[in-house]
């Protein structure tokens, strides 16, 4: 199997301890803030920098081995890589740029080769066009083709849609999801859009001052964070400080002058143990004024409007509870009005238990704001 491994280490000049994988046909997204090593660890990838100590693996292969003093150059490793500024060579046709990697091929097959991948990103007809005469989006595509035109093991993509519009953007987003029937390698992505991840991604790793925290499917992270260092670099709210109370079999999480139930996770935490704790938006339900609903009856809260923030159909709702934590989530903006929530408006909302996720023992992972108040 052509799996993409990687576990490299080092305490500088760029600190990385980095630990993940990727398999064929499967798109990782490196996600964390500048200067968290995203790019460095494709540079790694790529042979184009040597980490101090670690192990590169891809597709049986062995790439790098600090331990044995073994390191494949850059042209010994079969990886097809588009830059954020795409590196064309200005000088070369679109056709031309596309066939510099099939230079080990006869000139009439070279030509064959990048014509049809040309064909494929949907180009054909631009052959004889000098990257100047090319949009953003095309200069993007023609790097891609370029990139999957040397057969590669691996495809590397450093921010490659950071250089264009908004909607040229979503357009490469689909693009690269239609291509990616085309090929079956793994492909790793870095870039500093969570949505853009979660829709591409079929795993997301989250980095931070070069540290792997977490990987997993975006539904996995997005509800179930590792630690609430994991939330904040996910731009995760709703992230508390608890208490387990209660006797065997019985346990509950206190939240202030609240007790929770809770699905999954007190299982064989003690009372009196503290843990940080989180509630996907999704699993904040609004009690409807004049329409009682079953779903009251779990985990009500008395609450009352922090703030609103009004953004086309949707408002982001911001509410703070008595011991003084605040809860955010979206709600249509019909809804806002139909339950005429305003700033200080009473309500009442329920907090899902089967969305509380525990995570015990990552109460020092979170500054002293942090637990008082939402990440």
């Amino acid at each position: 199997m052509a799996r993409l491994q990687v576990n490299v280490q080092q305490a500088g000049p760029i600190p990385l301890d980095a630990r993940f994988g990727c398999l064929p046909g499967e798109l990782l997204a490196l996600v964390g803030p500048s200067g968290s090593g995203k790019t460095t660890l494709l540079r790694a990838i790529a042979g184009l920098y040597r980490p101090q100590h670690g192990h590169i693996e891809c597709a049986g292969d062995t790439w790098l081995d600090t331990r044995h003093q073994h390191s494949l150059s850059p042209q010994r490793r079969r990886v097809g890589m588009v830059f954020q500024d795409y590196a064309l060579f200005p000088h070369l046709t679109a056709l031309a740029n596309i066939a510099l990697p099939l230079r080990h091929l006869p000139q009439p097959q070279r030509r064959l080769k990048a014509a049809a991948w040309l064909e494929t990103v949907r180009l054909k007809g631009l052959e004889n066009r000098y990257p100047s005469e090319l949009s953003g989006g095309q200069r993007q595509r023609v790097a891609l083709a370029r990139a999957l035109a040397r057969d590669p093991q691996v495809l590397l993509l450093d921010e490659p849609f950071s250089a264009v519009d908004q909607v040229t953007r979503r357009r490469l987003q689909r693009e690269l999801a239609r291509l990616r029937q085309h090929i079956s390698i793994p492909i790793v992505l870095v870039t500093h859009d969570l949505e853009e991840a979660s829709a591409l991604a079929d795993q997301i790793c989250v980095l931070h001052n070069g540290n792997s925290l977490q990987q997993a499917s975006p539904e996995t992270l997005f509800r179930t964070p590792a630690s609430p260092s994991v939330a904040r670099l996910l731009d995760r709210h709703n992230v508390y400080q608890g208490q387990v109370v209660g006797s065997a079999g019985t346990h509950r999480l206190r939240w202030g002058n609240v007790e929770l139930d809770v699905a999954t996770g007190l299982e064989g935490l003690a009372p009196g143990t503290q843990v940080a704790w989180y509630l996907p938006p999704s699993d904040i339900v609004l009690h409807r004024r004049g329409r009682p609903s079953h779903g009251e009856r779990e985990n009500p809260v008395a609450a009352s409007v922090d703030d609103m923030l009004v953004l086309g159909s949707m408002t982001s709702v911001a509410l703070r509870v008595p011991h003084g934590d605040v809860l955010r989530f979206d709600i249509a903006t019909h809804a806002a009005r139909r339950n005429d929530l305003t700033p200080g408006a009473a309500v009442h909302v329920s907090l899902l238990a089967g969305g509380i996720h525990l995570m015990p023992g990552q109460g020092d992972d979170m500054t002293p704001n942090e637990k008082r108040t939402p990440i």
